[in-house]
């Protein structure tokens, strides 16, 4: 069997047909670790890098030494912008840096369907026929939730979102709207529910068939 049938529904959660989705995207086996270093590497990307800390050219202030060299009975110095001294440099401080690594196309494109596959596995994988809604209000949106029993979803279109629906959708805790191009493992796993629309559905199965 290299498919899987599951419901494509209405915003109003009714049952409207069936589709098959492909097995070798929805349906391989999961493993953690490869989930776990796409994760790693999407949040290293997100890092800004720009923690600093002054070296001791980057210290302002004299050359001069802080007081003479011999007859005080404590230790030499030669300048207050040293490390030893209050306010001087710090050795081996961070510098602004990018904290991206490497990571393999084909580690990535394992990762998410491995994720894919275990939102399915897991029940949390949810397909409408169109993201519409007649009003962009929120309270709407909300409960056409609750009638899904959803708190906490991505909604997944194909390109351009319905106006109405993404307004409604803004003021919704736990609820993200993304198009099909910004699909991504953090995104989904951060969410209980990953919800495609059928456009969407299509476009990812032929993104992983190409």
């Amino acid at each position: 069997m290299t498919s899987i049938k599951e419901n494509i529904s209405s915003f109003d959660n009714k049952k409207i047909k069936e589709i098959n989705l492909d097995k070798s995207i929805f349906g391989i086996e999961v493993k953690e670790d490869i989930i776990h270093r796409m994760v790693r590497y999407q949040l290293a990307k997100k890092r800004s890098g720009n923690h600093k800390t002054k070296g001791i050219s980057e210290i302002s202030g004299t050359t001069k030494k802080p007081f003479k060299q011999k007859g005080t009975g404590s230790a030499r110095q030669g300048s207050k912008r040293s490390p030893q001294m209050r306010g001087g440099a710090v050795i081996f401080g961070p510098q602004v840096r990018s904290h991206e690594h490497k990571l393999p196309k084909r580690i990535k494109r394992l990762a998410l369907k491995m994720t894919l596959s275990k939102k399915l596995k897991d029940g949390k994988l949810k397909i409408l026929n169109e993201f519409k809604i007649s009003k962009p209000k929120t309270s709407l949106f909300k409960n056409k939730l609750n009638n899904m029993k959803i708190d906490s979803a991505l909604f997944i279109d194909h390109s351009e979102i319905d106006k109405n629906f993404f307004i409604a959708s803004k003021n919704v805790p736990k609820v993200d709207v993304l198009p099909l191009a910004g699909l991504n493992v953090y995104d989904i796993l951060k969410r209980d529910f990953l919800v495609f629309s059928e456009n969407a559905l299509t476009g990812i199965q032929e993104r992983f068939i190409k």
